[in-house]
């Protein structure tokens, strides 16, 4: 054997080596991946149900809300109709019970009047109403 040819084996065993020292990280990191193949299957099961039951879940909000949508534009009409009755009636009553307080008021100052200056009191209250 020449001083080549060992150089050419020790090269080669240094070589194997080598390989050998770089295959154990290869084969763990191959072990990681297959537990992280496994981890990833299972997470993926357990949020299968739980993406089904959010789903559901917005499902039933959505038809609450909707609900409560038509709740609200009742209520919305329902104001508004209080509204209206509201003035109705102010006008309605509201305009005639003004108008006896006036007659009223307008009475007693002449009653009031007619005893302290006569005619003169009940025709300025009159005259005013």
């Amino acid at each position: 054997m020449t001083g080549g040819d060992i150089a050419g084996l020790i090269a080669a065993g240094v070589f194997a080596i080598l390989v050998a020292l770089l295959a154990l990280p290869i084969i763990r990191l191959t072990k990681v991946f297959d537990e992280l193949i496994v981890t990833i299957r299972s997470l993926n099961q357990s949020t299968a149900p739980l993406i089904e039951e959010v789903t559901r879940t917005v499902v039933t909000t959505n038809e609450q809300l909707e609900k409560v949508d038509d709740i609200t534009s009742n209520v919305s009409d329902a104001s508004a109709n209080v509204s209206a009755l509201s003035s109705l009636v102010t006008s309605t009553v509201g305009q005639p019970l003004i108008k006896v307080a006036s007659f009223s008021y307008g009475v007693r100052q002449a009653f009031r009047g007619g005893n302290k200056s006569g005619q003169q009191g009940g025709t300025s209250a009159g005259g005013e109403n």
